[in-house]
This record gives structure tokens, C-alpha cells and sequence, in this order.
């Protein structure tokens, strides 16, 4: 009886079905669908019959223990290091640097613990040569060029690191499947057997993927399902700033970022974002915010520009904010305000661009378009942070305290926030002057008074 069996998946969502459709019924995609012959069991994968269920008084629990990337700004991403064991996906675009920063890491890492690199998709000397562009220092660093995924898991059961590396997956095989590398079925059956190998031989492993023209992971979604902890490496062409965003993550919190910078000898730190993303300037159209990601608070300005109108239809350009926010806030500045601007195009940006979800940078948003309507300078040296609701209130933020805590390490000396149930101004005193308020009309008063 063979032991092989044929199907056919869409290459854009991962979907299996047992006959051919020239359209996906998961994702409506046309012509996605490839007929693909894979095996029934991988010949890595042992059945274990020696397990039982348990019950929780029965399991021990061990404190998760953890070693340095490092880098700070990826140990904070990671939940606080890399944990033994564990399949972490680190995804970005072409040319991003994540194979820069992967190899600055294994380098820091080998200094203490036993590192495996396996480049796919370079040779060993197009890995030298990056190496000494780097101009790191290594001590148990190896590096290991192959795409066949039985010769790569035999090397890795052989050299027995503590950390590998695959660089990527889109470029690994497994033989026994007749599908092309890359393809959906690949990416799946070769994740799946790296997950195993890093779990029966606790083995941290970092697998890189490539990313689709959307900006998501390619492969099927199951290989995010699959891993502990999924990371992307953002950034664009024109700035040498990179974020390190955490998407997933089973041993820390999610959406934790880090930052780094992107120079000639590599990815360097930045542990101070704030001073990136904020000038201190006094001028009008220009507000401070303090933003969390994950459990991480910095300042950002907000940039409005708001001008007389030559078109049927004012324009709303958003760089950072989602346009829909902006019509929001639009709506509650007109009906709240009393100020019409149905005349008045409307453009506001992040500085540097930086995408920001947090639902407490409403009041920075409207004080700036108003700022600049009115070409008025906002309070100076102030920070404004609230949620703006549909009838003009100013609603609560979450971890208002590190924002308050942040603003003030940053020598701002006000700040304007909601209405609180807790006294903050006895903990921050002698440091900053915050200024509680209900609604947009209060804030609108307090900070562009003439």
C-alpha cells in the first residue's frame, strides 16, 4: 500500500481540499490552487506511548529559565530572553535586517552558550563576508549552508546548541515531499518537524519567514499557531529606524516593541525612543502624547495641518492614525466645539511615522488640528492624553501612572489627562503639573487660551 496521498492546497491561505477549484472557498482567491503529493507520517516524527494524562497537583511547574539575546531591546520583545525550548518566528521585509540582526544575536549568544546558524539561502562565504562587516566577537558560533531538511535536523542533533537558527523557511525542503520549496505544504511539514526537534531536545530555535506583498507572514497560518512567539521587523527604506514588534508571545506580553537603528557595522539600540519620535517644539499645529506599546510608554508628537479647502471635498490624510479616527474626531470637534470643518482640509502625521493605536492620543489629535486652525500654539512644554468620546467627554486611559511617570522623565511640565479617581498630583508634585479634565471644551480652554 503506498504510503502517499495527493491533495490539493490553496498557496494563499493553506486551505486543503481533496479535489482541484479554480477558486479557493476559504480565501476566494483564483488559480492558487496546486495539487501536491506529500507523505502520511515523516519518518522524524516517533509515536511516544509512554505518556499519560496527569492531573495539576501531579505536574511539577519549574521557573522558566532564560538566556540573553543579546540585546536588550529584543530581550524586552521576547518577554525578558530566550527561553530553552521555544520556536520563535521573525518575520519582515526584503532587505529589512533580519538576517543582520539574527547573526549580531548568535554572535552575543555564543559568547556563553553553543550556537548553530543554518543560512539557506546564502553560502558560508556570503555569510563571512556580512560577518565582517559586523565586526563581531564569537566563541561557539557555527555556521551550517544546506536546504535539505533531514541533512539540516541530523547537524543540529550533532553540534546539540542551545540556540539555531534557520535563515529561512521558505527556503528549506523536505525530500520526501514532492511539493516545491516555499510552497505551503514545505513551509508546514518543515516547521512541524523543527518544532519537535526543539521540543524533545529543548533547543531554542529561530526560524525566519518572508513576508507576502501585504506585509503578512507567508505560509500557511498554522505556522504562527505552531511557534511560541511571533515577531515582526518593521521599517522602511528611507529611515534607518527598525522595530522589533511582538505579535505573539507565550512567555511575556504581547505587542511589547523594540527599537533599533540601523547603521554601517549593524543594528545598534535605541533605548530612549522618545527622543526620536518628539523636538520639544513650541509652534503651533504640533501636540505631545505619551503612548504604550505593550508595557512600554513613549512620547510622540502629533502634527496637524489644517488649511481652506480648494476641492467639493475637503481632504483627510492620515500618516500614523487611522483616517477613520480623524473623521471621528473631526465629528466631535464640530458638534462639541462649535467650530465647522467642512471648509478645511485636514492632515495629520505621527512623528516619524510611527503607527500608533492607542486610543488615549484622541485629545493630543484634536488640540493639534485645532492648534493649527487657529494658528495658536498649544500650552508649551505639555503632554495630553484621553480616549475622546462621542459626546465630547474625555474618558479614561489605561496605565495612565507610566504615562504620568514617563512625561516627567522627560521634563515635560504638564500634563493634561481625565478626570481621576486617585490623587496622582501628591506622587508627582514637585515634578509635574497635571491638569484633570472632563471634556473637549475644558482642554480646548486650558491649553490654546491666547
Amino acid at each position: 500500500m503506498s504510503s502517499k496521498l495527493s491533495t490539493f492546497i490553496c498557496q494563499n491561505c493553506g486551505t486543503e481540499t481533496s479535489q482541484y477549484f479554480g477558486k479557493c472557498l476559504n480565501c476566494n482567491s483564483w488559480n492558487s490552487i496546486v495539487e501536491e503529493i506529500k507523505s502520511k507520517r515523516s519518518k522524524y516524527q516517533e509515536i511516544k506511548t509512554n505518556k499519560r494524562a496527569l492531573p495539576f497537583n501531579e505536574i511539577s511547574s519549574k521557573k522558566i529559565s532564560r538566556f540573553t539575546s543579546g540585546f536588550e531591546e529584543f530581550d524586552r520583545v521576547l518577554g525578558g530572553g530566550i527561553v530553552p525550548g521555544s520556536v520563535v518566528l521573525l518575520g519582515g521585509e526584503p532587505g529589512i535586517g533580519k538576517s543582520t540582526i539574527v547573526l549580531q544575536s548568535a554572535g552575543k549568544i555564543s559568547l556563553n552558550e553553543r550556537v548553530l546558524y543554518v543560512t539557506a539561502e546564502e553560502s558560508l562565504e556570503q555569510v563571512k563576508i556580512r560577518w565582517d562587516r559586523l565586526n563581531q566577537n564569537s566563541i561557539d558560533l557555527k555556521i551550517f549552508a544546506e536546504t535539505n531538511l533531514s541533512l539540516i535536523i541530523d547537524e543540529i542533533k550533532h553540534v546539540n546548541p542551545s540556540f539555531a537558527i534557520i535563515d529561512s523557511i521558505q527556503a528549506i525542503y523536505d525530500h520526501e515531499m514532492e511539493s516545491s520549496p516555499g510552497s505551503v505544504s514545505q513551509v508546514r511539514a518543515c516547521s512541524s518537524e523543527l518544532q519537535s526537534l526543539a521540543k524533545d531536545n529543548n533547543i531554542a530555535i529561530l526560524i525566519i519567514g518572508h513576508v507576502t506583498k501585504d506585509g503578512a507572514l507567508a505560509g500557511p497560518k498554522t505556522l504562527e499557531h505552531l511557534v511560541d512567539v511571533v515577531i515582526n521587523f518593521e521599517g522602511d527604506n528611507i529611515s534607518s529606524h527598525r522595530l522589533l514588534r511582538g505579535i505573539k508571545n507565550r512567555f511575556g506580553s504581547t505587542f511589547e516593541i523594540g527599537i533599533f537603528e540601523m547603521l554601517e557595522e549593524g543594528l545598534r539600540e535605541i533605548k530612549n525612543p522618545s527622543s526620536i519620535f518628539t523636538n520639544k517644539e513650541n509652534i503651533s499645529g504640533v501636540t505631545t502624547t505619551i503612548t504604550n506599546e505593550g508595557t512600554r510608554p513613549f512620547a510622540v508628537d502629533i502634527q496637524a495641518l489644517v488649511n481652506k479647502t480648494f476641492y467639493s471635498n475637503p481632504r483627510r490624510t492620515t500618516t500614523g492614525i487611522g483616517v477613520n479616527r480623524l473623521h471621528q474626531i473631526l465629528a466631535v470637534i464640530e458638534k462639541h466645539v462649535g467650530i465647522k470643518l467642512s471648509e478645511f482640509d485636514c492632515y495629520v502625521a505621527t512623528g516619524g511615522g510611527f503607527e500608533i493605536s492607542d486610543p488615549s492620543s484622541d485629545l493630543a489629535v484634536a488640540i493639534s488640528i485645532l492648534s493649527s486652525l487657529k494658528n495658536i500654539p498649544a500650552l508649551a512644554s505639555s503632554s495630553f492624553i484621553g480616549e475622546l468620546g462621542l459626546s465630547g467627554q474625555v474618558r479614561k486611559s489605561n496605565n495612565l501612572r507610566t504615562k504620568i511617570e514617563e512625561a516627567s522623565r522627560l521634563g515635560i511640565k504638564n500634563i493634561i489627562v481625565p478626570k481621576l479617581e486617585e490623587d496622582l498630583n501628591i506622587n508627582f508634585q514637585n515634578s509635574i503639573n497635571i491638569k484633570e479634565i472632563s471634556n473637549i471644551k475644558e482642554a480646548v480652554n486650558y491649553s490654546l487660551s491666547d
